[in-house]
């Protein structure tokens, strides 16, 4: 059974710093690429950024280039977003979704078969 689950989420003031993490079990953990999606309340989901464990490569959607850095523990199956200089327009529930083949820069939602149930993070102003 395939299993995304996501922790780390909470509440933290402008200016702070949290680091999700995505626990992958029940498929090849190389061979899918992971995405980190955020979706706030009345708004679309969108993509955050995308790793691809085999080769580390990583892409970012633009409002976090330079805050956010994703990064993976291939032996554990484990992907982790550190999210630093938070912003209040961060506040959303986060998801890790897994995609056996990444279209693009992996930033959509299209591809992806499996998510978990998502946490939240909450920044204050």
């Amino acid at each position: 059974e395939v299993q995304l689950v996501e922790s780390g989420g909470g509440l933290v003031q402008a200016g702070g710093s949290l680091r999700l993490s995505c626990a992958a079990s029940g498929f090849t953990f190389g061979d899918y690429a992971i995405g980190w999606f955020r979706q706030a309340p009345g708004k679309k989901r969108e993509g955050v950024s995308c790793i691809s464990p085999k080769d580390a490569n990583t892409w970012y959607t633009g409002s976090v280039k330079g805050r956010f850095t994703i990064s993976s523990d291939n032996a554990k199956n484990m992907v982790y977003l550190q999210m630093d200089s938070l912003k209040p327009e961060d506040t959303a529930v986060y998801y890790c979704a897994a995609a056996p083949h990444r279209v693009g820069d992996g930033l959509i939602i299209d591809g992806y078969d499996y998510w978990g149930q998502g946490t939240q993070v909450t920044v204050s102003s």
